[in-house]
C-alpha cells in the first residue's frame, strides 16, 4: 500500500501544482497574494516530500485498519496538499470521490453507517458554514462528508474524535499564528489540512 501512496504521490504533486498555478493566474489581476502559509510557494521536486507523505500516510492507514480506507486517505493527502497550496478545495475532487469511498467501504460491512456518518457531519459543518461562512468555506463542509464516511465505518465514537481533532488541530494553528505575530484574528488559512489531519490521526491509532 505505501507503494501505491508513493506512485499517488507523483500524481498529487501535479495536481497540487495545476490548483496552485491556477489560483496564481486568478489572482494576478488582484494584486499581490498574501497567505500566512506560502500557499503559493512552488514544492521543490527533491526531496520529494509530497510522495513520501502519501507512501507513508497509505501505508501505515493500511497497516492500522486495512486496506478499504486507504482510498480515503489517499484522496485526503491529495485534498490536503491542493487547499494548503490554494485555498481550494476543488470540486471535481472532492464530490467523485464520495462514491469512489463510498465503494471502497463496502468491505468493512459498514457503509450504511458510513453514509449516515457523512450526512451527519457534512451537516453540522454545513450549520458552522451557515452561522459563519466567514470562517470557513462550503469546501470544507463537502470535505466533512467524506472525513464522516470513513471515520464512521470505524465507529460513531471515531467521528465525533476526528471532528473535535480537527478543529482544535486548526485553532491551535491560529493561535500559533497569533503567539508569533505571522497573522492575527482575522487571519484566514485552509481547515481542510487540519480536519484531515483530525481524521487520519483516529485512522491511524485504529479507533
Amino acid at each position: 500500500m505505501a507503494v501505491i501512496g508513493l506512485v499517488c504521490g507523483h500524481a498529487i504533486r501535479g495536481l497540487a501544482d495545476a490548483y496552485a498555478g491556477r489560483a496564481l493566474a486568478d489572482a494576478s489581476g488582484a494584486g499581490p497574494v498574501l497567505t500566512s502559509h506560502g500557499g503559493l510557494t512552488p514544492v521543490p521536486a527533491w526531496p520529494p516530500s509530497v510522495e513520501l507523505v502519501a507512501a507513508a500516510v497509505a501505508g501505515i492507514v493500511a497497516w492500522r485498519v486495512g486496506a478499504p480506507y486507504v482510498c480515503f486517505a489517499v484522496i485526503g493527502t491529495a485534498l490536503a496538499f491542493v487547499d494548503w497550496r490554494t485555498g481550494l478545495l476543488p470540486d471535481a475532487v472532492t464530490l467523485p470521490a464520495y462514491p469512489i469511498v463510498a465503494l471502497a467501504l463496502v468491505p468493512t460491512g459498514e457503509l450504511p453507517r458510513a453514509v449516515a456518518g457523512g450526512v451527519v457531519l457534512a451537516a453540522g459543518y454545513g450549520v458552522l458554514w451557515f452561522l459563519r461562512p466567514e470562517a470557513m468555506g462550503l469546501g470544507d463542509v463537502k470535505l466533512a462528508g467524506l472525513i464522516g464516511m470513513a471515520s464512521a465505518a470505524l465507529g460513531w465514537q471515531a467521528l465525533v474524535v476526528a471532528a473535535f481533532c480537527g478543529q482544535v488541530l486548526g485553532a491551535l494553528y491560529g493561535l500559533a499564528l497569533l503567539v508569533t505575530r505571522r497573522g492575527t484574528g482575522r487571519t484566514q488559512f485552509p481547515l481542510g489540512p487540519f480536519m484531515l489531519l483530525g481524521a487520519f490521526s483516529v485512522l491511524v491509532l485504529g479507533w
